[in-house]
């Protein structure tokens, strides 16, 4: 029988993770033991802040919009709910888009808000 050369997918493994870990302090760039310890919390790291990622987000949004409302006096929670009134399905990303490049058009919605809460009020 021919003899078997081994080795290629444990070289191939191997290989996978250094890469994974180039840029890294110490041992953990080209020790393989240490570098797949690293490897798998970052990649742990990674997964989890995809999703908190998406929460900061729209944290951010929020307080973009709460900022140029607050503006025109009156308070995040009013405005939605003013919108939410007028059936304006604006989502708060393209509120916050429009709050920061197209404050004429915002201030719009504003003073539609305003309205529809000073109906309801009356």
């Amino acid at each position: 029988m021919a003899r078997v050369k081994r080795g290629k997918t444990a070289h191939a493994r191997h290989k996978k993770v250094i890469s994974l870990a180039k840029g890294y302090r110490g041992r953990a760039k080209n020790c393989f033991r240490v570098a797949i310890e690293h490897v798998e919390k970052a990649l742990r790291y990674s997964y989890r802040d995809r999703k908190a990622k998406k929460r900061e987000m729209r944290a951010l949004w929020i307080v973009r919009i709460n900022a140029a409302v607050r503006e025109q006096g009156l308070t995040y929670a009013r405005f939605m709910n003013g919108l939410k009134r007028l059936n304006i399905e604006l989502d708060r990303k393209q509120l916050s888009e429009l709050a920061v490049t197209e404050p004429a058009a915002f201030k719009s919605l504003v003073d539609q808000a305003k309205a529809e809460l000073k109906k309801k009020a009356a």
